[in-house]
This record gives structure tokens, sequence and C-alpha cells, in this order.
């Protein structure tokens, strides 16, 4: 077989046809033509799978799973029969290799028709950066779980009593404080009870949790039981492992959420499990299979048994919410987006499949509405924009925003469907977050040449030591971060106008300006360019997330916010002058934009280690105010608007006082937001 990249196609396919091929989780996707294996298709297409034995089904790296069912989102059917039945060279490789069952070696398999490819993390030639981390809040602790070591009396035939009586009794003698009520059992604990006990020599260790319920035992003295706080998010999921008696954070582990094969977006999942029989029962066993292997990642990073762990708390949006807990979201994908449960539940790891202790005990915090999850009630625990006066913006930017806005007298929250582009998706040469990404980049304001950091790479691409740095990775496409700042750039040096356009006329001040097709592109480099179809996917998502913000400040009747709080992994990684040259959050003074990291693993690494923390997340999203933005009739209008860059009417005042816009022209008819004749300036709370 081949090895160069010229595309191997199997001449018993009709000549001169075409496939559309979408590869997961990378969002790449593309025609070529039919006949052409998958490898061969990714490598066309700038799709990370490994493999070093060029193509001859050898080394088995690049295994893929073929998509099964409708894929509404991106018009496909897919199934074992979109690529050729298995050739005699793969069985010989499953035989005395072995395949993962339901796997396919891409180097192989030959494309029939319109296929949704999943390339496993382990297929991949780079891993994703998982950028989750934990940050390092003191959290009080005061765990609902605490171990307890006692030593209990041994059997006497003049006074007869159970094991378990005696246990409860050394309890209530020895840690009065931490008992609460009437002690129960798990069944599990009694079948190993009198074993512990014996082999304790009648000294044990108790894991008390709520001071009333006996989850766990250990003969002799247990010194550390662990705790996994994990935020499930649309693309990805992170896990922070904690030290129950400490608080500390033992490790840190990431994956790509499972379930993004089938669907990148939250409601192309809902459809997939609303086409395919089966296909919500399919994606509950997806995520918890990857939640599995997550605690086990993070398990062995701290080299400790995965069987510690003793309790869990999850987050996630109202679709992950309700998959992980094995309930069909449908409901979600319609109005009025009713949520089967949104309360708090506390119940037992098993009934969510998670082989770690068999006491564990898994507590999911509440959801605020029907697209407003458990995630944001974390983000409303960590951050706490109730507990001041001023006027506080949190925006966690994701695959669908998240949007909380308000003080201590009022909280209101909203989502708004930004999709994926932020994220690297349906961006020509966007990618997850990896080595080899362009993350960062500057343009010149008079020859338009850029200079870019890349992900893994220390060095700027004009500085000295890049080219060898990168040859390690390559250049394989650019990331969110990375997209937000090309496009501000290309704005504040006229590569695009406020409009969006691709500015051909800036073709005469520089080569990279390209002509494609009708429109015109900026080439970043030889792997990486931005098209005008680039811009506008950008432009419809900023402009969703500024009318989701905008709609919470009309209802608070304020023009403006004290402080914006960026939280979740990309927000950390924008660049608040960026992010407010696109109008992708409100004017406001760079000082005062703060960006906060995960603060949902944060929240739920704080519901985690504080017990009463529970019930205060529970209190604050019973006092939030929901507002829809699909029923709200001025969200249209400001999304319109918010489609200019940075916005067609709203002056941002303060960005013009400390960067050079472009002439800008606002629009006509429209009163500014500092217009005194303006009806918002009724009863706002305006501030400098």
């Amino acid at each position: 077989m081949s090895q160069d990249n010229d595309l191997k196609t199997d001449d018993t396919i009709t000549s001169g046809s075409t496939v559309h091929i979408v590869f997961t989780p990378s969002g790449r996707q593309g025609n070529v033509p039919a006949g052409t294996t998958v490898l061969q298709a990714a490598r066309s297409l700038g799709v990370d799978i490994d493999s070093v034995c060029g193509g001859r089904a050898m080394c088995g790296r690049c295994q893929v799973n073929i998509g099964e069912g409708d894929f509404a989102k991106h018009g496909i059917h897919s199934s074992a029969d979109s690529v050729t039945p298995r050739s005699k060279v793969e069985d010989r490789y499953a035989e005395k290799r072995g395949l993962v069952q339901g796997r396919r070696l891409s180097c192989q398999a030959c494309l029939q028709s319109d296929v949704v490819i999943d390339v496993p993390a382990e297929s991949q030639v780079h891993d994703q950066v998982i950028r989750k981390a934990a940050d390092d809040r003191i959290i009080e602790v005061d765990a609902p779980t605490r171990l307890c070591l006692i030593e209990v009396r041994e059997p006497d035939m003049h006074e007869p009593s159970g094991d378990l009586r005696r246990v409860i009794e050394a309890l209530n003698d020895q840690w009065p404080d931490r008992v609460d009520g009437d002690i129960t059992a798990d069944l599990h604990v009694l079948q190993g009870l009198q074993k512990a006990l014996r082999k304790g020599n009648w000294q044990i260790t108790v894991a008390l949790r709520g001071g009333n319920r006996i989850i766990g035992v250990w003969p002799g003295l247990k010194e550390m039981i662990l705790g996994a706080a994990i935020d499930i998010g649309s693309t990805t999921m992170s896990a922070h492992l904690c030290d129950m008696n400490s608080g500390a954070v033992l490790a840190s582990s990431g994956a790509m959420n499972p379930q993004i094969r089938f669907g990148e977006d939250l409601m192309s999942r809902v459809s997939y499990g609303f086409l395919n029989k089966g296909g919500a029962e399919e994606m509950t066993a997806a995520v918890r299979s990857g939640l599995q292997s997550l605690l086990e990642g993070a398990a062995k990073q701290a080299d400790l048994p995965v069987e510690d762990i003793i309790e869990v708390v999850l987050v996630g949006n109202p679709v992950m919410h309700h998959l992980v807990l094995g309930i069909d979201p449908i409901e979600l994908g319609g109005a009025p987006f009713a949520l089967a449960m949104d309360e708090s539940l506390d119940t037992t790891a098993k009934d969510l499949d998670l082989a770690i202790h068999p006491g564990a005990r898994v507590y999911i915090l509440p959801c605020i509405a029907g697209h407003v999850g458990a995630d944001a009630a974390a983000v409303a625990l960590a951050e706490n924009p109730g507990a001041s006066d001023d006027m506080t913006l949190v925006v966690d930017v994701g695959t669908n925003a998240e949007i909380i806005c308000g003080n201590a007298q009022r909280l209101l929250a909203a989502s708004s469907p930004t999709g994926p582009a932020f994220e690297g998706a349906q961006i020509s040469s966007g990618q997850r977050a990896a080595p080899g990404a362009i993350e960062r980049i500057r343009i010149h304001p008079e020859t338009l040449e850029p200079r870019f950091r890349v992900i893994g790479v220390e060095p700027w691409s004009d500085e000295e030591g890049f080219d060898k740095a990168v040859a390690a990775t390559g250049i394989t496409g650019i990331c969110g971060s990375g997209i937000i700042e090309v496009l501000g750039e290309m704005y504040l040096t006229g590569i695009i106008t406020e409009d969006g356009e691709v500015n051909g006329a800036k073709a005469s001040q520089s080569p990279r300006i390209e002509a494609d097709g009708r429109t015109f592109r900026y080439r970043i480099s030889d792997q990486v360019t931005v098209t005008q179809n680039d811009v506008r996917a950008i432009q419809l998502a900023k402009a969703a997330l500024y009318a989701g913000f905008r709609l919470l400040m009309d209802k608070l009747e304020i023009d403006r916010v004290d402080h914006v709080v960026l939280a979740g992994a990309f927000g950390t990684h924008i660049e608040p002058k960026y992010a407010m040259v696109l109008g992708m959050i409100p004017d406001c003074t760079f000082d005062h934009v703060k960006a906060a990291g995960n603060s949902a693993g944060t929240g739920a690494r704080i519901c985690l280690l504080n017990k009463n923390e529970r019930k205060r997340v529970e209190n604050i999203v019973r006092d939030i105010e929901k507002i829809e933005t699909a029923i709200e009739p001025s969200f249209q209008n400001h999304f319109v608007k918010a489609m200019a860059i940075p916005h067609k009417t709203d002056p941002y005042e303060r960005l013009s006082e400390a960067v050079t816009l472009p002439e800008r022209t606002l629009g006509v008819g429209e009163p500014s937001l500092d217009d005194p004749s303006s009806a918002r300036r009724r009863g706002r709370r305006r501030r400098q």
C-alpha cells in the first residue's frame, strides 16, 4: 500500500462519486472520492489517526469506530455498510492480534457512502489537552462521610448480641460528636463485617455517612478515603480526585466525552436518541463507561486503588445530567424544555454502573432550568455573584453557553445556543486544544504578517527555535482561543469589516489575503486559513452569546455590569481584550474581567468536601430566576444587532478607550445605550 498522501480508492466503487465523511471528536468533515480508505480521508482532512506501518494492517494503531444510526445535524445515515466489509488482511490481523469489538482498521476500510467516524483517544496522534485543572481555592472540609476507628467488644455467650449492634454501640460511645440519629448499615457492610472484625482483632475503621449510615468497614486503621468531583461537559469531562480527610487534590484527569460521536452539540444528541431506537440508552452507556475510565485514570495517576473512592459529585448540563442518570432527554429537545427533575439527587454508584467502592454514593447537583444545568449551579456556588451588591455577569462559554447575571438582590440565569464553533468545530482549520494547534496570534497592522504560538511549543513563530520545536507536532490547526484572537486581530487590522466581511481590497497589501471562490480568506500558515464561512460561524456564536446576556441585563434594567467572570476551561484561555473586541462580553474595563477557570469543577469539589454547601447550592438554585431565551421576543433583535463587530449599536466606550478600534458606523435610528433619552435609563444602576 502506498505510504504517500495520494488518496487510495477501491476500483470496485463507482468512479467519480464522492462520500461525505464526518470525524469525531475533532469535528473535521469533507467530501472525498468513494473508495478512499478512512485513514487517507483522515489525512486529507487534517485528522490525526496514528499509523506507523504505512497502512499495511500490521500496527493496529489506526482503529476507528463506524457511527451507527441517523445523525440529523449532518444529514447522514451512518452504518457498518458505509464502508467496505472486513478484508482478509483485516481478518488476519484480528485473528493474530485482536481488534476491539466493533472497530475497524482505518487503513483497510474503504468509504462507500456518507459516514460518521469516531477516532478513539488511543488512535489519535495528539492527545486532547483537557484544560480543566483544579484551582487552588481553599475549601472548608466537612465531608458527608467520615472515618471512625473503633474498638468493638468481643461477643459474649452470657450477653448475646450481633456484631452490628456492638459496632453501633462502639460508634455511639467513642464518636458521639459524629453520630447523628439511629445508625443503619448497607447490606455489603453486613456481608463483610464479621471477617473485618476478626481480621482486625476487634478494631475496625468505619465509614460513617451523614452521621447515621455505615457504608464501609475495614480491619484495623484505614487512614484515607477518596472522593471525586466530576464535571461532565458536552465535549470534555474532568475529574478531581480528593483526600476526603484533608481536602487535598491528589490527581486530576480529563478525557473527551465519548458521547461526542453521537453529535457535537446537545440537540444533535437529543435527535440521535429520538431517531435511533435505543439511542438514549446507548449514550447513557457511553458516558457511564467514560466516567469509569476517568475515575480509574485519576486513581492510577495518584497510585491509589479506585475502590477507595467512596464519594462522587457530578455536575453537567441538563442533557448530560439526564443521560448519566439514564433519563431520556427527549423532552429537552423542544418547548417547554421540561426537566425530569430540578432537584438534587443522592444515589449509589452502583445505580450508575460505577465500579468503585461498593458503598460509594453519588450526589448530583440540581439543574436550574431546561437548558441551564447542574454545572451552572456549581458555577453559581463557586463564584457566588449573589454575595455582593455589585452587578456581576458570569458566562460559562461552551457548546451551550450558560449565563448568570445579578447581585445580592436578584439573580437571573439563561442559556444561549452558541454551538461548537468556539471550540474549533465548524471551522475549516479548527480543532480541539491539542499539541500542534495555534492558540495565540498577533497580526502586524501594516504588513498583515502573523506571529503565533502553538500548543506544546514555547517560542512564538517569529522567534529562534520555533521551527525546530514545532517539528515534533507540526501545525495541525487552530483551537478556540486562537480563533477568537485571530478574528479580533483581523478586525483591528481591517482584514475583516465590522459586518464580518473578509476585505478583498486588502489583497493588495498582503498576499496572505487570498481569493476563495466569491469571497476571500486569510492564510496564517500553509496548513491554516481563516475563511469567510469561519468568520460567519463565529459571528453567529458570539451574537447568540451577546443576545443571551443582554436579555438578562434588560430584565435587570441595567446597561452595564461591574464585573465579568469567564468560567469554564475555554474562558480561562480567552484574552478579555479579544472577547470584548468581538462583542462576546459586555463593555467593561479589562481589570474587571476575570478568568475563573473550571468553576463548575470547583463547585463540584466544594460540594464533595462540605456537606453543608450542598444545601446552600440547593437554596441558590431555588432563588435564581430562570429566563428562557427561546420565548423572549427581544432575543432575536439583540441577536441581529450583535452580528456586527463588536456590535451594531452598542458603542463599547470603555473598550474604545483602551483599544484603537476601526471607524464604526453605529446603526441609524437606534438609540445609543448611553443616550439619556433611552427608556432603559429609567431605574437602571449606572456605574463608572
